[in-house]
């Protein structure tokens, strides 16, 4: 799994591909959290274009995530995810919670 950060004014972009599952889950939630302290960011998009597959680990990135940017009193926008990752986000009932597109 490879993810690659971009800054724009305060929005971090997180483009994410490979597999999310519990093998590749720790290592991307601490890149996360690192990538959200450096850049203090008022929103965080992640990008799921590439994202082959994802269980019930990819929801725990979510909700971390999210977490952390309510901590910054910012949002959390999830764009161009697959199928299979809205499917496994619509059954946990994520939507209510943040945009998935």
């Amino acid at each position: 799994m490879t993810v690659t950060f971009t800054e724009s004014g305060r929005c971090l972009s997180a483009a994410v591909s490979g597999e999310l599952d519990h093998h590749h889950a720790k290592a991307l939630m601490e890149e996360l959290d690192r990538q959200i302290d450096a850049a203090m960011p008022r929103r965080l998009v992640l990008d799921l274009a590439g994202l082959g597959f994802t269980d019930s680990s990819g929801i725990a990135v979510l909700i971390r995530a999210m977490r952390r940017m309510g901590q910054l009193g910012g949002e959390i926008r999830v764009e161009r995810a697959p199928e299979q990752a809205k499917k496994v986000f619509r059954a946990a009932g994520l939507q209510r919670l943040m945009p998935i597109e």
